[in-house]
């Protein structure tokens, strides 16, 4: 599901309009709130509609003054009915804002958590085709775009259609049915040209917002490579190429402007000669003696009251097909089903031991390109095992499929004879360690992206994990020590000191089963010797798959298993395997050669 940018939808896309029933299970949460807007709503109707009808009596009775006794308290009275009723059109409108306002706010932070609570449990590989920023688009257009449809189509389009009928009713009975035909086939008129006007400058907007896109996507690349850029002195190039970025949205705008201007004249067109009809109708009626100057003033108040609203019609038809879009997409983003489920009723995994095995695994990203092929290994309670080979060979996706980031495409991997695929996935992942090869940290501070191993752990714990992952020396040196922010993405610290920060967290979850995957690959030989006894220490009373590329790592793993394109070539610990001298006593002389290079 690709992320647009704003109107930049396929042409031939049309709204779903059923779209808005979807709503209706967050309008019933609070559904006396609705009741009560809706009773606001109408409240404020009536008494914008009966605006016009005070003015009426007003400049009645003060014309018909002029020919008789004139007592002042009656058109005084009058106008403060007249105000009053102004006053409680705004009082009720706003009374129904306030009470609808929990409503829209409510249910943005309801789909708002219903989405992140899906996307948390969708599949890794949604994740990895899937671009964040685009994502996060997706999201925030879309909860937006249901507050929009909320009150629009509330506050908006049935307050309108509401005002059209009482005004059409008063005219019938007041006047006669040509001032409701006139005023009907204006607003139709009224209406039809701005949904096509707007339908066909879509394509001017949408050309607008994907040249702003384009242009501001340049800038933010060009500025987060901004090294990249001194570094071959093209300053000016990058002025250059953004400066075209402007140009084409400079011409984008100046089309969008255009026919935004030829909107808004066409409707005040149709709006003039709508008037002008209806007031010639009205002069008419009022010369003869068939209706008073009071009623001409009523007619001219309804036809003001009635196209001040219309006048954003094209704006709200615009923002109502865009938001339908939006949440349409948002929507079937929730229907997308995770590709790893549990299954019904899965118990909890338990675990006595902490026996893992591999039973003849077979297993691919894509079908046509196999990454394991019929892998079989078990790892003693408490034993720790070590995957070398060349990059490639798949030992990075035993991690994955033993935390259950992608099922196994033949064969089972069990837990204390526990099928993985028949157990929850939470109950699964808490009893496993990972410390990834490439750490990502929080934005946050260093004391809480260690505390993210185990949130309720206290203070003095989480001291004792940084100082097993001997970073308490390091974090004294800081100048904010345990408060020092790390940076987006942890991008303040090093490879080495985010991979400590990925080990304390570790050790502070504490759990039965170890994932070393090239936990020490950021490390410097010192650094890496001093870390290796920790988790030397740790991975002791653990059932625990070291993932290496560096042999040095893992000579004190009670089993070494050789991987080469996804098959197990050689297995033992390290004294047998170079006595075997195959594979892996090859890749021993090899990195032990290029160690010694890199000494001399």
């Amino acid at each position: 599901m690709r992320a647009y940018s704003d109107n930049d939808y396929p042409s031939g896309h049309k709204p779903n309009w059923k779209v808005i029933a979807g709503l209706w299970p967050y309008l019933a949460e609070y559904r006396g709130r609705v009741l009560l807007s809706l009773a606001f709503l109408v409240v404020a109707k009536l008494a914008t509609v009966a605006t016009p009808v005070a003015l009426k009596y007003i400049v009645d009775y003060l014309d018909q003054g002029r020919e008789g006794e004139l007592l002042l308290w009656i058109p005084v009275v009058l106008v403060i009915a007249y105000g009053g009723l102004r006053f409680g059109s705004t009082l009720f409108s706003e009374l129904r804002d306030a009470v609808f306002a929990r409503v829209a706010e409510r249910a943005m932070r309801r789909v708002s958590l219903r989405v992140f609570r899906h996307l948390h449990n969708r599949e890794l590989a949604f994740h990895l085709d899937r671009k964040t920023g685009g994502l996060a688009r997706d999201i925030e257009r879309g909860t937006t775009g249901i507050s929009f449809l909320l009150r629009f189509t509330l506050f908006n389009i049935i307050p309108t259609l509401l005002e059209i009928l009482m005004v059409a009713g008063i005219l019938l009975v007041a006047f006669n049915a040509s001032y409701v035909f006139a005023i009907v086939l204006a607003v139709v008129v009224y209406v039809v040209f701005s949904i096509v006007v707007t339908e066909w400058r879509t394509r001017f907007v949408r050309e607008a917002n994907a040249q702003d896109n384009q242009a501001n996507s340049r800038a933010i690349d060009s500025l987060l490579n901004y090294e990249t850029v001194k570094y071959f002195n093209n300053e000016a190039f990058e002025a250059e190429v953004y400066d075209e970025n402007l140009a084409d949205w400079e011409h984008a705008r100046l089309k969008n402007r255009l026919s935004l201007a030829a909107l808004n004249s066409g409707q005040a067109l149709i709006i003039g000669v709508a008037m002008i009809v209806i007031m010639v109708m009205a002069v008419r009626e009022v010369a003869s003696g068939a209706i008073t100057l009071g009623d001409f003033t009523m007619v001219n108040a309804y036809l003001l009251q009635l196209f001040i609203p219309l006048n954003a019609l094209g704006f709200v038809y615009r923002e109502i097909r865009q938001s339908l879009v939006n949440v349409e997409r948002l929507f079937g983003l929730l229907q997308e089903k995770p590709a790893i489920e549990d299954a019904a009723n899965a118990p909890a995994l338990v675990v006595n031991k902490g026996e893992v095995k591999f039973q003849q695994v077979h297993f691919a990203y894509r079908a046509d390109r196999p990454i394991l092929k019929n892998v079989d290994f078990t790892i003693p309670a408490g034993h720790t095992l070590a995957v070398v080979g060349a990059s490639g060979a798949g030992k990075s996706t035993l991690a994955r499929l033993l935390f259950r980031f992608f099922d196994v495409d033949q064969g089972s991997i069990t837990i204390d004879g526990q099928d993985i695929r028949e157990v929850s996935q939470d109950s699964l992942r808490a009893v496993i360690g990972t410390v990834p090869q490439d750490t990502v940290l929080f934005n946050d501070t260093v004391y809480r992206n260690l505390a993210y191993g185990r949130p309720e752990a206290t203070e003095a714990e989480v001291h004792r994990a940084a100082e097993q992952a001997h970073l308490d020396n390091f974090i004294r040196s800081l100048p904010e020590g345990y408060n020092t922010r790390v940076g987006e993405r942890g991008l303040k610290l090093s490879g080495g000191e985010k991979q400590r920060v990925a080990i304390a967290r570790v050790l502070l979850k504490n759990p039965p089963l170890l994932i070393l995957d090239e936990a020490t690959s950021s490390l410097d030989s010192l650094s890496e010797q001093a870390i290796l006894e920790a988790l030397n220490e740790v991975s002791r009373q653990r059932t625990t798959l070291v993932i290496a590329h560096r042999l040095s790592t893992v000579r004190a793993a009670d089993t070494i298993l050789v991987m080469d394109h996804g098959q197990i070539v050689e297995r033992g610990n390290h004294s047998e395997l170079l006595a075997k001298n195959g594979y892996y006593a090859r890749l021993w002389l090899q990195q032990q050669h290029t160690n010694s290079v890199r000494e001399n």
